[in-house]
């Protein structure tokens, strides 16, 4: 392994956490789409359909932090090849369900694999870039993680249209059984700082996340004043909380609070828990306005969304190796700030009679203001700690991204209910603005919230020869 070439132990490491990311971030929406055809195969109600993506988003969510420890801990490496072979295992069982309840338990399990390879993707691809070339590399990772999230529903309507809906899940199969040897074989081992692992702030973490998760995904359903929401809200903040004391008080912390002290760290973890938070909701409700009120199929609609979604897989590239020349503040700030235009354009437009060319145009502005914004969001984040801590601020990141998509979809769906619903076109549409409109405003804080990341200095350079970023001089413009 020594031997072989720098470059090429990036290129490989590049190429297979962006496979494996671009995968299991599918995974997260795929079967919005298919869901139909799911009741009908298997008789299950609409909450245990909601618990097919819930589960798997569920899991995912709470143990992404945990996975950044176990990664640090046991090898980075490792324990990136033991999440695929999870990932896969779990895709192979959803596959052969018989049972809405077997589907719902093998996408639970699939979202722990998912979990240790969406967060040690992030770290492995930080390690192996030194500083100066790694804002271009997490601009090709982050723009194929939101390629992969836009695009879930359009693949999950193309294979359920063409196929059948167990084939969604078997297509990770080959995918995962080829990258696991050449992630051992090809890609260098890693570890963080400490040799042992923080077991109190594993379940205190863990505990705290699954409470507000399961508050969020179960608030619209069960009630946000039900004893079961308020119950698992309270409970969840209390072990958050108490997470955060623990962690200032134990020697090997999972997350240090240190890290907050850098506006970098702080600001970009706000920033990337609004801007997943509303591209959760357009990708939620986008795909259905296409599909209830200008009567596509699944396919079709998914098709209709390549304006937005292929901005992600060209722009994302370009805008990560323009954060290693400018900064990220000035991407972060014009790249939300693009989403939101492109959003509340497509929320004021929206009515049963818009044809589909009008929405066209900001589906194209939102969506390169997202490709922006990515990319420049992981890169302030990985580039405020030291080398060796990069897998916490990975996790720490990871997890902030899946509580907003969470969060997104839970306040764009409250939003929607109340103004709308589902008895009429009419009705949907009715929902369907104020539900983007609320994507739009949590953009616009995204960006604001931007501001306050540190801007690029010119009058000093790293050992690089990169300009270095200033945290404590700079003020917000």
């Amino acid at each position: 392994m020594s031997s072989r070439p720098e470059r090429s132990i990036q290129r490989w490491t590049l190429a297979l956490a962006t496979v494996a990311s671009f995968m299991t971030a599918l995974d997260t929406l795929v079967v919005s789409t298919a869901l139909d055809t799911i009741r009908r195969d298997m008789s299950a109600s609409v909450a245990e359909l909601e618990w097919t993506v819930n589960a798997y988003n569920l899991s995912f969510a709470v143990l992404l932090l945990t996975a950044a420890g176990v990664g640090d801990r046991f090898g980075r490496r490792r324990m990136f090849a033991v999440g695929l072979v999870v990932f896969v295992g779990a895709s192979a069982a959803c596959a052969l369900s018989t049972d809405v309840t077997a589907l719902i338990v093998a996408r639970a399990v699939q979202g722990v694999g998912a979990a240790l390879v969406m967060t040690l993707s992030l770290a492995l691809v930080s390690a192996a870039y030194p500083s100066h070339r790694r804002g271009a590399a997490i601009g090709v990772l982050e723009g194929m993680v939101g390629l992969a999230v836009a695009l879930g529903p359009l693949v999950g309507g193309a294979i359920a249209e063409g196929l059948n809906w167990q084939w969604i899940f078997w297509l990770n199969v080959p995918v995962g059984l080829v990258a696991i040897p050449l992630v051992l074989g090809m890609l260098r081992e890693s570890h963080g700082p400490d040799t042992r692992l923080d077991l109190g702030g594993v379940v205190l973490v863990t505990a705290g996340a699954f409470g507000v998760v399961w508050a969020l995904v179960r608030g619209n359903v069960a009630g946000w004043e039900s004893v079961e929401v308020l119950v698992a809200l309270v409970g969840g903040v209390v072990a958050l909380v108490s997470f955060v004391v623990w962690e200032n008080r134990v020697s090997n912390p999972m997350l240090p609070m240190r890290f907050f002290r850098s506006r970098a760290f702080s600001a970009g973890n706000t920033a990337v828990f609004l801007t997943f938070a509303s591209l959760f909701i357009a990708v939620f409700f986008l795909a259905q306005f296409l599909q209830i009120v200008q009567g596509h199929g699944p396919l079709d609609a998914g098709l209709r969304l390549l304006p937005w979604t292929a901005t992600l897989f060209f722009c994302a590239p370009v805008a990560g190796a323009l954060v290693d020349r400018i900064g990220e503040r000035p991407l972060l700030v014009t790249g939300l700030s693009l989403q939101a235009v492109g959003l509340a354009w497509v929320a004021v437009a929206a009515a049963p009679e818009t044809s589909y060319g009008a929405l066209v145009l900001p589906l194209v502005v939102a969506g390169a203001g997202a490709s922006m914004a990515m990319p420049a969001v992981q890169t302030a984040v990985v580039g405020s700690v030291d080398h060796a801590e990069l897998g916490k601020a990975a996790g720490a990141n990871s997890m902030m991204r899946e509580l907003g998509g969470v969060f997104g979809i839970a306040a764009g769906v409250a939003v929607f209910a109340g103004a709308g619903g589902y008895g009429s076109v009419r009705a949907f549409t009715d929902g369907f603005g104020p539900a983007l409109g609320v994507a739009a405003a949590l953009s616009v804080l995204g960006a604001l919230s931007a501001l306050w990341v540190p801007v690029m200095s010119r009058g000093s350079l790293d050992a690089a020869g990169q300009p270095v970023r200033r945290e404590s001089t700079v003020e917000p413009v």
